[in-house]
């Protein structure tokens, strides 16, 4: 279903946008793998490494326009289409309201939304030319209820599902298909958290993310899944 498709995979350095990278290659999709640091040189060694050739590894910035253009300038010039797109790179930080600074209010806002809306609006005509695509957005389930010391974060979140919606709407009929993945808690890198802490044992694995994107994006054409809301068994949150 997904072989020989060309997927870029956002913040693919390491955690969720890593493994997404590592199961769309076990499917047979071609790679452009993007990230802010030179770390992203080493996913793909990696990824190499492991007998998956067609790997592009684009170091750049999702919240500057010219970096954008040229990772999917980059896509279609090794692999002549871009498929799907897996806007994964996000920031986030907890403080309260009168602890954040502006710029870090601008930050959150210039990766979490404005990167998914460069990216989104950059692979837009290659897709309508093809009249195929899958756009697929990790948010968080804070796009559906608030929280405390998060209102950055979860402001950019209601963001993005709002304008996925919209999105969806305006490109279903070049089958374009769109959509969001909304996880609670990840065991992964997230603000100043790492990966595989004892105390987040019963949390979601990266792993679980990557299938829920492997399997949006391996639905028949005919099938648009709008929006996956996923939750460890542990985690009590509000019901929307």
């Amino acid at each position: 279903m997904l072989e020989n498709q060309t997927a870029i995979v956002t913040g693919a350095s390491r955690g969720i946008g890593k493994e997404i990278a590592v199961q769309l290659a076990q499917k047979g999709v071609k790679l452009v793998l993007v990230g802010s640091s030179d770390d992203i040189f080493g996913t793909e060694k990696e990824l190499k490494e492991s007998g998956f050739n067609d790997t592009l590894a684009v170091k750049a910035d999702i919240s500057q326009e010219s970096d954008v253009a040229r990772v999917v300038e980059e896509a279609k010039k090794q692999y002549g289409r871009v498929d799907i797109l897996v806007n994964n790179a996000g920031v986030g930080f907890f403080k309260s309201v009168e602890e954040t600074t502006a710029e870090e209010w601008k930050k959150v806002f210039e990766v979490n939304v404005q990167g998914v809306f460069l990216c989104s609006k950059a692979v837009l005509p290659a897709m309508k030319e093809q009249k195929f695509g899958t756009i697929i957005t990790i948010s968080s389930d804070v796009a559906r209820y608030t929280i405390p010391n998060g209102s950055a974060y979860t402001a950019t979140k209601y963001a993005v599902q709002g304008f996925m919606g919209s999105l969806s709407q305006e490109v279903r009929e070049y089958g374009i298909r769109v959509g969001t993945v909304n996880p609670g808690m990840v065991d992964t890198y997230f603000a100043e958290s790492k990966q595989g802490l004892p105390e987040k044992e019963d949390w979601l694995k990266v792993n679980d993310i990557a299938q829920a994107v492997v399997y949006m994006a391996s639905a028949p054409k005919h099938m648009m899944i709008d929006e996956m809301v996923i939750h460890p068994f542990a985690q009590n949150y509000p019901i929307a």
